[in-house]
């Protein structure tokens, strides 16, 4: 947070109070009756001054008791994709031991701007808690953080709201959109029926690495560790899994990638940002329908590659990685796709990009 931040912050006020209509009438009539009553002196004027005075006063105090000790907690899904709605749970804490609180309104806040959804409490008795939800959209991918919410109520009168800033960050991630891309063929359970580059225990002899942890003993070629001084490991095919290697092209040039940066976006810059995106959220969908099936899934991007695994939390791995992948250049190395193995590479339409490399299948998105 810079300078400037942390000193809007000491100096924000520790509430917030603007007038509704029927409070800004109250006001009115108010001065109005103060000032008649001080130009006439009839103790009739005065009685009504003290009343309306005494009606705005006890409202600031109720209002103020019903806002003090309430704890919030916002629990967003463990999944959220971009452009689909989902529900962000609120949980309201009332940590006074004798005083319900009433009317109480909660907001997220990106900054010092709500989110568009609020959510409302009609009473929460005292020591006791209350949930509800609100449903907000993200139309882009990445990571989105909720640095606060508001506490706000209209109790007891609805004079004015009063509300207070509370700094509570929530991190939420976003993953690409998801879309319609062909269903892959389901992993065969026959043995033989197809061959992937993934280490196994029955298939044909792969080669050699060095060895890791939990590799089994049995697989250490002892000649080959005594001739170069390593521990080294056999690899073998895998007769049972198939293998698929996704490949996203994340490349903008680089007056797109200037252009996102400044946020001023021409229409032509809109169009390559949109058709990279379309590819990620391609990507992002083809793996998950080859992990359905229990496909063995590696990704490859510019500067990003993610090894091949299985499972969901392989899929959530992928995920975490294209939702947070930057645009590149397009003279930044594409990671290597491996050979013998099919894979998809997924293209931005309308945007070309050089060093490619080469796959079995190639998808304009």
């Amino acid at each position: 947070m810079g300078l400037w931040g942390r000193l809007r912050r000491r100096l924000r006020p520790p509430r917030r109070l603007r007038f509704t209509r029927e409070g800004r009438v109250i006001v009115i009539l108010a001065v109005g009756v103060g000032f008649a009553a001080i130009n006439t002196g009839n103790n009739l004027l005065y009685l009504l001054l003290g009343w309306l005075l005494s009606f705005i006063i006890a409202s600031g105090i109720l209002s103020e008791m019903t806002l003090k000790k309430l704890g919030v907690e916002r629990r967003p899904p463990g999944r959220v994709h971009a452009n689909q709605p989902f529900l962000m749970e609120v949980v309201i804490e009332n940590k006074k031991a004798n005083r319900a609180s009433f009317s109480i309104e909660v907001e997220d806040l990106v900054g010092a701007t709500p989110l568009d959804k609020r959510c409302y409490f009609l009473k929460i008795p005292p020591g006791k808690s209350q949930r509800t939800s609100y449903r907000h959209t993200f139309v882009r991918r990445g990571l989105y953080t909720l640095t606060g919410y508001r506490l706000a109520t209209k109790f007891p009168f609805a004079l004015f709201r009063k509300s207070r800033d509370v700094d509570a960050p929530v991190e939420v991630l976003v993953y690409p959109a998801r879309v319609a891309v062909p269903r892959p063929p389901p992993r065969s359970t026959v043995r033989g029926d197809a061959v992937a580059n993934r280490i196994g225990r029955r298939g044909e002899f792969f080669g050699l690495r060095e060895r890791r942890a939990g590799d089994d003993r049995r697989d250490i070629h002892w000649r080959s560790s005594a001739r170069t001084g390593r521990l080294l490991v056999r690899e073998y095919e895998d007769e049972h899994a198939r293998h698929v290697v996704i490949g996203v092209d994340n490349a903008l040039p680089d007056a797109a990638r200037e252009a996102v940066t400044d946020g001023a976006l021409s229409p032509a810059h809109e169009a390559q940002v949109g058709a990279v995106e379309r590819a990620i959220s391609v990507a992002a969908s083809l793996a998950a329908a080859y992990l359905e099936v229990n496909w063995t899934v590696e990704l490859c991007a510019r500067d990003c590659h993610i090894p091949a695994g299985s499972g969901r939390m392989h899929e959530a791995r992928i995920g975490r990685a294209l939702a947070l992948l930057p645009y590149a250049s397009e003279t930044t190395p594409f990671a290597a796709i491996p050979p013998r193995v099919e894979s998809v590479l997924v293209t931005p339409r309308g945007v070309p990009a050089a060093n490619r490399p080469s796959a079995t299948t190639v998808m304009d998105a």
